[in-house]
């Protein structure tokens, strides 16, 4: 996979994106991450990517010339261009694992008031969101969309058994169960003596009862759905 990020920020997710499993999927060449900075696709003297909005209100807008000029560079046959804002369609683990077989994806970051809705209208692809909240800019977001794709691209995790068995995933969307380890006791706190059975029949048993138990405590949107 191949994934291009446009932004006024590269270094911010330069980091995240360069560290701890994101760093090897990268090194093993499962999957090529480049980050690219708008301002280069800009073609006045002081590289203006903002603008003041028609219609009056506060803020800058984002000016499409530079999107265009960048979806036009690093556009193929075979991308889907996604635009990180918080107007798009909210983010769940099943786009993760959709957009996980895609081939190219160009990730689009706002900033300011939001961008020449042109943009939108004419390269994008896809509107994304990852929460009801507003960042101060996209590119935070799209470290979080590329880092919960990139995961689930085989090879990328030690055991291929992980995506399944998190929270969100399958049918049902509950929350992961409760997890345990050494010690077995700890501060008067004892791990449950079902996980120390070896009986792996009452153990999914357990983890199944506990993952509804906790979805209903944290989350019990997910249960009425």
């Amino acid at each position: 996979m191949k994934i291009d990020i446009v932004t006024i920020f590269p270094e911010i997710c330069a980091g995240p994106l360069g560290e701890s499993m994101m760093k090897r999927a990268r090194e093993a060449g499962l999957v090529d991450i480049a980050f690219h900075d708008l301002r280069e696709y800009t073609t006045d003297k002081h590289r203006q990517v903002d603008d003041e909005p028609y219609g009056g209100g506060p803020g800058m807008v984002m000016k499409p010339e530079p999107f265009f000029a960048a979806v036009k560079a690093l556009r193929t046959p075979k991308s889907k261009v996604i635009f990180l804002t918080p107007q798009g369609k909210r983010y769940e683990q099943a786009d993760a694992v959709r957009l996980s077989g895609e081939a190219h994806l160009v990730l689009l970051c706002g900033h300011y008031e939001g961008v020449d809705h042109r943009v939108v209208e004419a390269l994008v692809d896809e509107e994304i969101s990852i929460g009801d909240y507003i960042l101060t800019n996209g590119t935070i977001a799209a470290a979080v969309v590329v880092d919960s794709i990139v995961r689930l691209i085989p090879g990328v995790l030690g055991d291929e058994r992980s995506p399944e068995e998190e929270s969100f995933s399958g049918d049902g969307k509950l929350l992961e169960a409760p997890q345990f380890t050494r010690p077995a006791e700890f501060e008067g706190r004892e791990v449950p003596e079902v996980l120390k059975s070896g009986n792996h029949a009452k153990i999914a048993e357990w983890r199944a009862e506990k993952a509804k138990e906790r979805t209903a405590e944290n989350r019990p949107d997910l249960l009425e759905d």
